[in-house]
């Protein structure tokens, strides 16, 4: 919400499992603040999260003008974490190659 308000305060943004409504309240959305967005924004998603589905993260991010990208993590909840211990090992490499190619 700061950089939404203050452009120019950072390069960029790399938002992990962003809480885009309470868990079974999907009519409760935190957007008033993304279409001011102007920092650039990737955003890593579970997309078994209960605080938004990935159709519900990509409509939201819909509203961002600023570049953005989302990087789906497949069967991960809202702490990126996961029943199989081999993905969350994954993980780190996975999210340091999308934010080196986002913001290379």
């Amino acid at each position: 919400m700061l950089c939404a308000d203050e452009p120019g305060l950072v390069e960029g943004l790399l938002l992990l499992s962003y809480p885009l409504h309470p868990p079974r309240k999907p009519e409760q959305l935190r957007v008033q603040h993304l279409p001011k967005l102007q920092t650039p924004a990737l955003f890593v998603h579970g997309t078994r999260d209960p605080f938004g589905s990935p159709g519900e993260m990509e409509s939201a991010l819909s509203l961002i003008p600023a570049m953005k990208r989302m990087l789906r993590i497949e069967g991960a909840a809202h702490d990126l974490g996961f029943k199989g211990k081999a993905t969350q090992e994954e993980l780190p490499a996975a999210v340091l190659g999308e934010f080196q190619k986002f913001f290379g």
